[in-house]
């Protein structure tokens, strides 16, 4: 063979090579933008629940805990920003970073009167409780629009996975707001939110649909572990007293996120 013909079919392998490589970069940079719009909401009412607890115990620990997830909310918006999946235009991505910076302000706020005074201030913290909806409903507005993208895809039991966290995370909220508010039977969250036990439902459902496909290993333990977890809590969630033990209902809630986390990487690394 002749050195021409060498070098034309090293030349046209490069170019295959280099198509699938930048294929590959593509999917990868779109599944990252999902996962960044999941992070931000998740992180966001992590945040909130702990709010509810800092406003109750102006706990250092809890109030560490804020912030840690405000951060980790900022480090998804900075992701989503300087991302180059292309699924959102710029403006849609400063609509969103609007609504968040607001949610913070709220935050910054509420946090200063707590340590200011003591005690929540009922109307700025229901305005915070509002804007945290109001963001995360934007957030998932986005997320729609970029899984109907060709740059993006996910299987079903991912979007369940990522679904049911959404939702305990919400779930976890609104029962540190019922529990740790002192104004408790007239403030329980944002006002238009889902109600606590119909969450609670929905999390049934999307956990059997996690648990419907095959699974084996790691994913296995793992889902009979966050289903354990759950089996626990559920009727706290579903038939809420005052008697629950709102710590053990905490940290078992953030077990299960953390199992639905490792079920997401593990799903994805078996597609």
């Amino acid at each position: 063979m002749t050195d021409a013909r060498l070098r034309v079919r090293s030349l046209v392998a490069a170019l295959i090579l280099l198509a699938l490589t930048s294929l590959t970069a593509r999917a990868e940079t779109g599944d990252g933008f999902l996962s960044d719009l999941h992070k931000f909401r998740v992180s966001n009412y992590l945040a909130l629940d702990a709010y509810y607890r800092f406003s109750a115990n102006g706990d250092t620990n809890t109030l560490n805990e804020i912030v840690g997830n405000i951060n980790n909310a900022n480090t998804s918006m900075n992701n989503l920003a300087d991302s180059t999946a292309g699924v959102l235009s710029d403006e849609d991505i400063e609509k969103l970073n609007r609504e968040f910076d607001s949610f913070k302000n709220l935050m910054r706020d509420n946090i200063n009167d707590v340590r200011n005074t003591g005690y929540p201030d009922l109307r700025l913290v229901s305005d915070m409780a509002n804007q945290a909806l109001t963001m995360s409903e934007m957030a998932t507005e986005f997320y729609n629009l970029s899984r109907e993208s060709s740059e993006t895809s996910t299987n079903s039991r991912v979007e369940a996975a990522r679904s049911a966290a959404i939702t305990l995370a919400q779930m976890m909220a609104k029962y540190s707001a019922r529990t740790h508010s002192t104004v408790s039977q007239t403030f329980q969250g944002s006002s238009t939110e889902e109600p606590l036990d119909q969450q609670a439902l929905r999390f049934d459902n999307l956990l059997s649909e996690i648990n419907s496909g095959t699974s084996k290993g790691e994913l296995k333990s793992t889902l009979e572990d966050v289903t354990s977890k759950w089996e626990f809590i559920r009727g706290s969630y579903i038939n809420y007293n005052e008697n629950n033990v709102s710590f053990v209902i905490d940290r078992y809630s953030k077990g299960i996120l953390r199992g639905l986390d490792t079920t997401i990487t593990l799903l994805q690394q078996s597609a």
